[in-house]
């Protein structure tokens, strides 16, 4: 039976439209991008398929082409589309940060960088460079390196501080292993930069480290 010959109530996209997206379970929402479904499933039946072998939505949305293709009913177009959505949902987060201030955005802050940067497979040390009252100018990564580290040089982040006019900055990096807790190197580091940056008169913000779900603030931390 399609989704066509369902009771209107149990249709995904009327269901939507009627109670909103958040009465919907995650095969439901995926349904509705996917459209259709193949021989003998619907597009509900596919979604579910794909989302209890990939281990559910987060294993979705980072899965490779190659990985998210292998479920019967999905190819490139239809990872292009779920590729699309999540670029689009990443950009909606950075443009409030850019509206805003950033420091009084915090949770919105922490789910930008979350979705940003917690499934990089390597770490990646990132600014985001703000205006005098801490709106943001512009987020750039400037280091990336393998799962063990990245190396960061204070004459690029000045460089770059000093390109965008920046008038304070907050440091941000990832750590692939999922624990947010900062080393002493990372310590060690951010005071390196802070120094760096005082020289021309940017004032270091925050540091933030991006685990498996938590971000630990250094400012929270008193280390700032």
């Amino acid at each position: 039976m399609t989704i066509s010959a369902w009771p209107v109530d149990e249709r995904p996209r009327e269901r939507l439209l009627q109670y909103g997206p958040e009465a919907l379970s995650d095969a439901e929402l995926l349904a509705i991008v996917l459209r259709t479904g193949v021989s003998g499933k619907t597009a509900v039946d596919v979604a579910r398929a794909v989302l209890g072998r990939l281990g559910g939505l987060r294993g979705l949305l980072t899965a490779d082409q190659q990985v998210f293709c292998e479920t019967q009913g999905l190819g490139p177009a239809k990872y292009a589309m779920v590729r699309a959505i999540l670029e689009m949902g990443r950009r909606h987060l950075g443009e409030t940060l850019r509206r805003e201030t950033v420091l009084a955005s915090s949770l919105v802050t922490r789910r930008y960088l979350l979705a940003a940067f917690r499934d990089r497979p390597r770490e990646a040390f990132a600014c985001l460079f703000l205006d005098i009252r801490h709106r943001l100018l512009v987020e750039e990564v400037l280091f990336e390196g393998t799962i063990d580290g990245a190396v960061v040089y204070p004459r690029e982040v000045v460089k770059r501080a000093l390109f965008h006019n920046a008038a304070a900055t907050i440091f941000v990096h990832n750590h692939p292993s999922g624990h947010a807790e900062p080393s002493l190197a990372d310590r060690d580091l951010t005071m390196r930069l802070a120094e760096a940056l005082g020289l021309i008169g940017v004032r270091v913000v925050d540091h933030l480290v991006v685990g498996d779900g938590h971000v630990v603030s250094f400012k929270e931390r008193g280390w700032l």
